[in-house]
């Protein structure tokens, strides 16, 4: 248990059987009142972020997430099916959680997953991935002259611009936090 007046960005705390991550904090002092501490949470589970009000020195609640490794297994249904590494069990997250990650997910990816008991919140992919062009298209004339690049679609789906020289079949390395066309493998 921790109190009001020691929250903090970053930190992350339970709220009436929610979980939420503080965003930000401020003690208000009103002229005739009582002072209070006004907190910008963001709900881990639905991404929505709200405000809330606490009394000082108020206890609340502080969660440790814990950072589990798991390995894309493949789509099951609307969810997708990863496999613990450490416990070597099949784990479920559903697609919001996933969310545009989806983009870069393929068969036996690594990622880190933050989760409270058996709730996984968010997963967090390589910065880095390598993956196979499956379709450009042809560079316009003004993408010639202007920036030398093209559109392509990679093999998870996710679409970037990579310069003119790629093509289908080519390996390229891609920031997965950007979208960014990295250098060909």
């Amino acid at each position: 248990m921790t109190n009001t007046q020691q929250l903090i960005a970053g930190m992350t705390i339970s709220v009436e059987g929610n979980i939420y991550r503080v965003e930000s904090c401020v003690k208000v002092t009103v002229a005739k009142g009582t002072p209070f501490i006004k907190a910008k949470l963001k709900d881990l589970m639905t991404d929505e972020t709200v405000e809330k009000n606490f009394k000082v020195g108020q206890s609340v609640t502080e969660v440790n997430l814990a950072e589990r490794t798991l390995e894309y297994l493949y789509l099951e249904g609307k969810d997708y099916l990863f496999l613990d590494i450490g416990e070597l069990e099949q784990v479920l997250i559903p697609a919001p959680i996933i969310s545009e990650k989806v983009n870069f997910l393929k068969e036996g990816v690594h990622v880190k997953a933050r989760s409270y008991g058996e709730t996984i919140f968010s997963i967090e992919l390589p910065q880095f991935l390598e993956l196979m062009i499956v379709k450009t298209e042809p560079a316009d004339h003004v993408s010639l002259i202007s920036n030398g690049t093209k559109s392509a679609i990679l093999e998870t789906g996710a679409k970037i611009e990579v310069p003119l020289f790629t093509e289908v079949g080519d390996i390229v390395k891609v920031d997965t936090q950007t979208c960014d066309y990295i250098q060909r493998v």
